[in-house]
């Protein structure tokens, strides 16, 4: 166990309260993007009547790209002022979305929550992955990011069933929102009043901190710029920009599936209901199948789940584009959620092996700003294409690309996975 004057230590163990709190905290965060899973597609058409694509997926577009922006912010926010006032900061953004989703007249009020709900998702979200980062020290990175991950989305599974079923029995407005409304409520007085700042433990890991065997990181010292961070995690180090592009791909296919699956179930004939299922089936697995996949990329590695997650995801979009029915489109909804459980946690967990802990929330903010850019550019991608082609050309568009980001990770990305002493903490 490391400790310092008694006071700060790493390691799940020693840090397993405050860990489990920003568990909850996360799984608050997750509520909020899961209460537009199920509905807001269908309100889009239904209640504002927009027919085109393209224009029914602007709220994507702009809660992507604002959340995207708003990651890289983050990591820098969290290096200037610390972590915990950031994350208040995310949830004061999320509090008027529900709201304003509840009182909208227009669809541009619904593109202005979702600009909110971009920035909550980035301030908080990131905050939460940066924040258990520190906490848990090496050895057990894989577990802590599959743990968030997990959080996250179980709660936008179990919020999209819920206002699916909400949606189903009362109506799209304004039943469905009250989650929300009770959520951010939650999630603002929990990280004001219990969470604590966790920077110090990034501090003491980075006094710490040992270099690889191999010496590949050498170069990637303490004192790099803000302007050295992006370009080392975008373009030049090969893991970190392989995770970069394979974190993109992935939320455009969960971009795609978000705005354009509900639509075409609906058009094949099936229920609200029906579709809530659906909407909910792929998160939940998503969920569940990171507490397994990230303590497992601690063990076996990083690459090969990487790898494989995306060719299973490119498999089961394919699936989709040609189903027509509800069990087809459930056992593709299954394999689309175990494959982006198979990346997920293990994209935040390798680049949190390479980032020197003194930038890693700056290079954890770039790759969830091309990551999360991924909602905005599946948006607008799968809005011209379903436009131009149809709905299912655009999956298959979409299944080919993941397909060859698995291919560039397989070639270009290197084992990151540390070579942890056995008397790490845990």
């Amino acid at each position: 166990m490391v400790t310092t004057g008694g006071r700060i230590r790493l390691g799940l163990r020693a840090n397993l309260a405050q860990f489990v709190l920003l568990v909850a905290v996360n799984a608050l965060v997750g509520g909020m993007l899961g209460q537009e899973r199920t509905v807001l597609p269908l309100l889009a058409d239904r209640a504002f009547g927009l027919t085109a694509y393209t224009a029914a997926l602007t709220f994507i577009l702009a809660f992507g790209a604002t959340k995207a922006a708003t990651n890289y912010v983050a990591g820098t926010l969290c290096d200037r002022f610390g972590r915990k006032p950031v994350l208040v900061a995310g949830w004061l953004f999320g509090v008027p979305v529900p709201l304003l989703l509840i009182w909208a007249p227009s669809w541009g009020w619904v593109i202005a929550a979702n600009v909110l709900l971009g920035i909550n998702q980035g301030l908080a979200w990131s905050t939460t992955v940066i924040m258990k980062i520190d906490l848990v020290g090496p050895r057990r990175r894989g577990l802590a990011m599959g743990l968030n991950e997990a959080a996250g989305y179980l709660a936008v599974a179990a919020t999209a069933l819920a206002t699916g079923y909400l949606a189903a029995r009362y109506g799209l407005r304004p039943e469905p929102f009250y989650l929300g409304i009770a959520f951010a409520a939650l999630g603002l007085g929990l990280s004001t009043l219990v969470v604590r700042e966790t920077s110090g433990h990034a501090r003491l890991e980075a006094a710490t901190h040992t270099a690889r065997p191999d010496g590949r990181h050498d170069h990637l010292h303490a004192e790099l710029t803000n302007r050295k961070v992006f370009v080392q995690t975008s373009f030049r180090e090969p893991a970190l920009s392989a995770a970069s592009q394979a974190g993109m791909v992935n939320n455009l296919n969960d971009g795609l599936a978000w705005g354009l699956f509900p639509v075409l179930f609906a058009a094949a004939g099936l229920s609200v209901a029906q579709i809530g299922v659906l909407a909910a089936l792929y998160p939940a697995v998503w969920g569940l199948g990171q507490l397994v996949t990230g303590a497992l990329s601690d063990r076996t590695g990083r690459k090969p789940l990487i790898t494989g997650g995306m060719l299973l995801q490119g498999g089961a979009l394919v699936l989709v584009a040609e189903g027509d029915s509800f069990g087809v489109w459930a056992l593709a909804a299954v394999l689309l959620g175990a494959g982006t459980a198979m990346v997920y946690p293990t994209l935040l967990a390798a680049v949190g092996d390479v980032a020197h802990p003194a930038w890693r929330a700056r290079s954890v903010g770039v790759y969830r700003l091309w990551r999360d850019g991924g909602f905005a550019v599946g948006a607008l991608a799968a809005g011209l294409l379903a436009d131009a082609f149809g709905i299912r050309a655009a999956v298959w568009a979409v299944a080919a690309l993941t397909v060859a980001s698995g291919l560039l990770v397989a070639v270009r990305m290197y084992e990151t996975r540390p070579q942890v002493l056995s008397g790490a903490p845990r």
